[in-house]
């Protein structure tokens, strides 16, 4: 990997595990819903003039079906289950929980499309979904005398959204291969905001947010979301889908940086243990650490 693309990664990390923030602060006043719906509303505003200028609007009006899809499981439904739970949980869990996204699309891959893994992806699914279990059971309270369950459902919806993640990466390359990039982007956050509008509308908060409000929930949509797919695709261009989806690794680290710096969010030695089982297990079933077995001896 070129510095130049290092950097762009390490770019995208931090700004994706910024999201997490931004949506922490956003929430409370805007709701969940109408949070989601401004986030996916500034970044089709900002991605289809880029589109129109590359000259790629063609992809829309031949591929809305399955960019409706893709935008309704891959935009919609995971960015309001993840404002959802910034109200109870801190950035740092819910970015850890997202880190699974890749463990859950070779899961999905393998029971949908028949992509069966090998027998180091396989130990590496257990051992990610292992942590996840880990986590998920600690920080929901589920241990004797814990009362924990105002997180229960916040983790749950976190949970949802990887899943909602892993379902839309293959979906995607299943109905849109080929199909330009830009355009899936920028298509598929056009048809989250068309269909989260009318939710929208129901769900505007009464008290009108505060500019300070309405600045986060700006810079998740334009920065977070619109400026992040640019660079996500750039490097899918230049390095490829397979390093490209290691940022995923990196984003809990970026969202903990920064709930500790501007929410004063703190780790614990649970989130950290489990954030480096569930790192391994998914860097397995992904195919991005693979051992290496000795060669054999002719005897």
């Amino acid at each position: 990997m070129k510095p130049r693309d290092l950097i762009e990664l390490l770019s995208l990390a931090a700004l994706w595990g910024a999201s997490f923030l931004f949506m922490r602060l956003g929430a409370a006043e805007f709701g969940p819903v109408a949070l989601s719906g401004v986030r996916v509303g500034l970044a089709a505003a900002a991605l289809l003039p880029l589109l129109a200028w590359r000259g790629e609007t063609w992809a829309l009006r031949k591929h809305w079906r399955p960019l409706l899809v893709v935008g309704i499981v891959n935009s919609a439904l995971p960015f309001v289950a993840y404002s959802f739970a910034a109200l109870s949980i801190t950035a740092g869990l819910s970015s850890i929980f997202n880190a699974t996204s890749p463990l859950w699309g070779a899961l999905i891959a393998w029971l949908w499309l028949s992509d069966r893994p090998t027998a180091t992806r396989t130990l590496g699914l257990a051992i990610g979904f292992a942590g996840v279990l880990w986590l998920a059971g600690d920080k929901a309270g589920f241990k004797t005398g814990t009362p924990g369950s105002g997180n229960v459902w916040a983790i749950a919806a976190c949970i949802a959204a990887t899943v909602c993640y892993g379902t839309g990466v293959n979906y995607t390359k299943r109905f849109l291969a080929g199909v330009p990039p830009m355009a899936v982007a920028a298509g598929s956050q056009a048809a989250a905001a068309i269909v989260l509008l009318p939710l929208t509308l129901w769900q505007w908060p009464a008290q009108a947010p505060t500019p300070g409000a309405w600045l986060w929930a700006s810079v998740l949509g334009v920065v977070c979301t619109g400026l992040a797919y640019l660079l996500y695709f750039r490097l899918i261009a230049h390095v490829g889908p397979a390093k490209a989806i290691s940022v995923t690794f990196l984003i809990p680290l970026f969202a903990v940086l920064w709930g500790w710096i501007f929410l004063g969010e703190g780790v614990t030695p649970v989130m950290a243990g489990a954030c480096v089982v569930i790192v391994l297990g998914t860097a397995l079933a992904t195919g991005l650490v693979a051992p290496r077995l000795p060669a054999a001896q002719n005897l």
